[in-house]
This record gives C-alpha cells, sequence and structure tokens, in this order.
C-alpha cells in the first residue's frame, strides 16, 4: 500500500520554516540538500546563483508513517507560488506498477508537469495536477535508504 505524506513549497525560507517544525515536532533532518547540489538538467537553463543556497529538497520524520517534505520554489515553479497553494500531497508507490497506475488515474483529465520517469537521485518520479487542482507527487525507490 502506498504511503502518503504533505510536501510544503516556500518561496525562500523553507529552511527557517523547517526549523520551526523541529522546534514543534523533535526529531531530526535525515537529508537537506541545495539547489547548488543538484546536478544540471539536459535541456533546462541553469539555474540563477540566488537559488544555490535555497533549498531543494528537506524532510523531517513525524512518525513512523509520516514525514514532512519540502522545498524552495524557484525558476518556473515561482511564478505560480501562492501562499495557500504551496503544497503538494506526496505518495510513495511500493512498486513501479502501482506507481504509475496511480500516477496515470491521477493525472487523466489533469495536467502532467513532470512525466515519470528515472531522476538524478534515484527515485522513479513524476507530478501531476489532478482535474480538480489538486498537486501529487509520485515516487518510488527499489533501494530506499535504510533508516537508522
Amino acid at each position: 500500500m502506498a504511503i502518503l505524506n504533505v510536501y510544503l513549497n516556500f518561496n525562500g525560507n523553507c529552511k527557517e520554516a523547517f526549523d520551526f517544525y523541529k522546534s514543534v515536532f523533535g526529531g531530526e533532518f535525515p537529508y537537506v540538500g541545495t539547489f547548488a547540489e543538484m546536478p544540471p538538467q539536459e535541456g533546462q537553463d541553469p539555474l540563477p546563483d540566488e537559488m544555490n543556497d535555497r533549498i531543494m529538497h528537506i524532510s523531517l520524520p513525524i512518525s513512523k508513517e509520516t514525514t514532512l517534505m519540502g522545498s524552495d520554489v524557484g525558476g518556473e515553479w515561482a511564478k505560480d507560488f501562492k501562499m495557500g497553494n504551496n503544497f503538494t500531497l506526496s505518495i510513495t508507490a511500493q512498486s513501479k506498477a502501482e506507481a504509475d497506475e496511480i500516477f496515470n488515474k491521477l493525472s487523466e483529465n489533469g495536467k502532467v508537469t513532470m512525466p515519470m520517469d528515472k531522476t538524478f537521485w534515484g527515485d522513479y518520479f513524476g507530478m501531476c495536477i489532478d482535474p480538480f487542482g489538486v498537486q501529487w507527487m509520485m515516487s518510488f525507490n527499489e533501494t530506499p535508504a535504510q533508516k537508522a
């Protein structure tokens, strides 16, 4: 069965927000990555230098089943940023077939914003907006990181 988590987007203050959530929920960040660490993407313009220190991905486990995740927006994504639409529901599938099935159903009559494909961080990943305007991320990793 797939796992559902919330993914929050911020306009430059993601780390500050996640430090606040950490003070509320406790725990540690298993991963904090900036845009400067992201390899160049084929066919895309390089990100502006002001994006380098912004958060590309951060996660904070809340419980065994729940992880709060987030990033700063930038580039193409920033033009649509508005407080109130700054979240995405993130699904972690148990198999590639499950990821494809759920993604295809969610995106039908909606909009695929990033087709399902292998990513530089190792996940099979895609993003879409369903017919009701809800933003979704779909992810599957054959070799998920072991939790300490």
